[in-house]
């Protein structure tokens, strides 16, 4: 059985990581996730883009401290939504569903990163290299 190599998983894992704030960033700062163009309520998300930065920081961007990193900007985004829908953020512009279904979209690009990250871990492991 052929496995990928860990620096391949670690690699997509923040390229896909990457693609994902950067399309946070866009759509949050100019189109507006929740509410209509620059609803300044999206500034929220900048909470997902320090968890994200600290935590590469405190992992010090190896794979297993990266996966966790991506899985609490997963969960933060998740809040986001959730709190959203309930408190009616966005109202008339952004409806629950469409908060939901935009912020899913996010945090399953954040788990398939951390998927990746935990795939690159794991391959160290099974080749004899310990992760730190």
């Amino acid at each position: 059985m052929r496995t990928t190599h860990p620096r391949t998983a670690y690699r997509a894992g923040l390229g896909l990581a990457i693609l994902a704030i950067l399309l946070l960033v866009w759509l949050s700062l100019g189109v507006g996730i929740i509410g209509g163009d620059g609803d300044p309520v999206n500034r929220v998300y900048g909470t997902v883009l320090a968890i994200g930065l600290v935590g590469a920081v405190l992992a010090r961007f190896r794979p297993r401290g990266m996966g966790r990193t991506v899985l609490a900007m997963a969960a933060a985004q998740l809040a986001i939504a959730v709190i959203a829908s309930i408190a009616g953020w966005g109202m008339p512009y952004s409806g629950p569903v469409e908060i939901l279904a935009i912020n899913a979209f996010f945090v399953a690009m954040f788990v398939a990163s951390a998927l990746l990250f935990r795939h690159a871990t794991r391959t160290q492991v099974e080749r004899g290299v310990a992760p730190p």
